[in-house]
């Protein structure tokens, strides 16, 4: 019996599908066949998803929130919790993936095929010439020579809608930590408010003591008393309503740093927000520098190029494109005949007619190209916009400071004075209950004042493109560490 001999494609083959059959499953992802390591290096452009400067993502558990919070803990602990994170983390590798698909269009392919058939009309006849049947294997290797530009293209959109994956990651880590600053701000706000708010509830007490003592004592009408009563009755329901405030601002802290809502949090004391020096700035020189940083526009820019790109695609989609093959096939017929055949050819493919459909697909990337031009031209006005409020929001609340200070210094004064004239029988209940509602009115104006202030800084270096760890650093709060935290801690 003849001995036969496998061809170089058979001997591949048969290697190739052994290597599939028999290695574990564990190892699939190092074949040729499938890897997840990244082999054209798509991903090393991308922004780590948590930016540097802050925590790794390794150590975002050590965050131990059994102890009392600053805000760069807190904003810590929204990037490595928050779902946001991820997603367009998640989403630039997706476009990082897409990019290595518009590269491999410039390496050759491989396929190989093997197949057996017997004859079923007569198996005795099988039976003796090949009891296996007929063995086929056919190995190709092909190659785009040229297409017009279509490779380079759709490349060119992929690496521009990669750069746009990047920057809208960017700007949504920068929407995380302003929220997580907003939010922690606001918690302290609100656990002022609700001290203010006890601190009014106590001197209208006092002040309703007082009346009900000159009451019963013959000396005031029944109506200093009830107006007393009514102001201490009103101050206990914002005072209620303050603690209610306080506790829903602590779940949307804790929401916004990708914990339940119903997570026991403690944050350090406040600071005195101190007015700023550095207000005066050229508004036109930071909206520049806005155009150049925010990552919202750089991903709008990003995008209309890619939208350019896919019209060039588009074009050069209908032009003819040069393949340059290698092929070998093995058919083992019989005992007594086989065949063996190895090819080499270039194949032109011209399109011809496609029912209008490539004169569609351009104008289609023209006009998404248009719609890409007109975001683009609509978020470079929002920019300027939101520069220039945030900049004047920032220097209202810069000298609203100073006044909500002088006022709250002369309310309490005032406040002083009235009850204790009031008290010493000269003066009346109405300028006493007054005194202490604009005392009241006036607290709540400085808290507000703090709030903005905090706020409108971070708001401003977010509208600019700024807002990162060096920023954040120089909040109040940002390294700021206490032992008593008793009234920062959230009520069960």
């Amino acid at each position: 019996m003849p001995k036969k001999t496998l061809t170089l494609s058979s001997r591949l083959s048969l290697i190739a599908y052994a290597c599939l059959m028999l290695c574990p499953v564990a190892n699939a992802k190092d074949s040729l066949w499938y890897k997840t390591d990244d082999p054209l290096k798509t991903e090393s452009a991308l922004p780590p998803a948590i930016p540097d400067g802050y925590l790794e993502s390794a150590a975002c558990n050590a965050i131990n929130y059994n102890e009392s919070l600053n805000l760069s803990q807190v904003v810590e602990a929204a990037l490595c919790n928050n779902p946001q994170t991820q997603q367009a983390y998640a989403s630039a590798r997706a476009q990082a993936a897409q990019l290595g698909i518009a590269k491999s269009a410039y390496l050759p392919t491989l396929d190989d095929k093997i197949g057996t058939n017997a004859n079923v009309n007569t198996p005795e006849l099988a039976t003796r010439s090949n009891p296996y049947g007929n063995l086929t294997n056919s190995l190709v290797a092909s190659y785009l020579l040229y297409d017009f530009g279509s490779r380079d293209a759709n490349l060119e959109n992929a690496r521009q809608l990669l750069q746009a994956a990047s920057a809208t990651q960017s700007s949504i880590v920068q929407t995380i930590l302003l929220n997580a600053i907003q939010a922690f701000y606001q918690v302290q706000a609100n656990i002022a408010s609700l001290s203010a708010a006890n601190e009014s509830e106590r001197a209208s007490e006092e002040s309703f003591k007082a009346a009900q003592a000159r009451y019963l004592a013959g000396v005031s009408t029944p109506a200093d008393k009830l107006q007393a009563q009514t102001l201490f009755a009103q101050n206990t329901l914002t005072r209620i309503t303050a603690e209610g405030t306080l506790k829903t601002s602590y779940g949307t802290l804790a929401n916004v740093m990708g914990l339940v809502a119903n997570k026991t949090l403690k944050l350090v004391p406040s600071v005195i927000v101190q007015p700023l020096d550095f207000i005066d700035q050229d508004i036109n020189a930071m909206i520049e520098q806005a155009r150049n940083r925010r990552p919202d526009l750089l991903a709008s820019e990003a995008q209309l190029k890619a939208a350019q790109a896919a019209i060039e695609a588009s074009r050069a989609a209908s032009k003819p494109t040069f393949t340059v093959s290698l092929s070998n096939s093995y058919s083992d017929g019989s005992r007594i005949s086989n065949a063996d055949n190895s090819a080499l050819g270039l194949s032109v493919s011209i399109p011809i007619f496609g029912g209008y459909a490539p004169t569609y697909r351009i104008r289609a990337a023209e006009a998404n190209a248009d719609l890409r031009s007109a975001v683009r031209d609509q978020l470079r006005l929002q920019v300027s916009l939101d520069v220039w409020t945030a900049y004047q929001n920032l220097r209202t609340a810069n000298e609203s400071i100073h006044a909500a200070t002088v006022l709250v210094s002369s309310a309490e004064e005032s406040s002083r004075v009235a009850l204790g004239r009031y008290k010493a029988g000269v003066g009346n209940i109405i300028d006493t209950l007054n005194a202490q509602s604009a005392l009241a009115s006036a607290r709540q104006q400085k808290i507000q004042a703090n709030l903005n202030l905090n706020i409108a800084r971070s708001t401003l270096a977010q509208s600019i493109g700024s807002l990162d760890n060096a920023m954040i650093q120089s909040l109040p709060n940002s390294n700021t560490t206490g032992l008593n935290t008793s009234t920062q801690e959230r009520q069960p």
